[in-house]
């Protein structure tokens, strides 16, 4: 597997990981109903939720994006630098919601928007 398909991987379990810290230590947590639970967060722990929610979001275009750069031929460098970038991108984007900084989450869901487009123009 190339190092874009890792990427790839490694960002379908990011999600989880921000689940997992919304939830972590929480003593009212039912897992008969989680969404019930999550929709009552608040503080750090929703915004946790909400990275869950938009990994979810952000995943499928970027997937597709790496597919379709190894449909096309691109250089393989190429997709694995930008497959890199998205998931560094999406990790701070995660650190950056829960620590309640926005500007800095805005900056860094743009830098991995940037590198999904870099992917489709590879693709070109």
């Amino acid at each position: 597997m190339t190092t874009a398909y890792w990427c790839v991987f490694v960002a379908m379990l990011l999600p989880i990981v921000w689940a997992g810290a919304a939830k972590a230590g929480a003593k009212a947590f039912d897992n008969a109903r989680p969404r019930d639970y999550l929709a009552r967060l608040d503080g750090w722990r929703q915004r946790a939720n909400w990275a869950q929610a938009n990994s979810y979001e952000s995943f499928p275009a970027f997937a597709a994006g790496v597919i379709i750069a190894h449909l096309a031929g691109a250089a393989q460098p190429t997709i694995d630098m930008l497959a890199l970038g998205y998931v560094l991108a999406r990790i701070l984007y995660g650190i950056f919601y829960i620590a309640d900084r926005p500007t800095l989450r805005s900056l860094v869901w743009v830098a991995s928007l940037g590198c999904i487009v870099g992917l489709f123009v590879s693709a070109s």
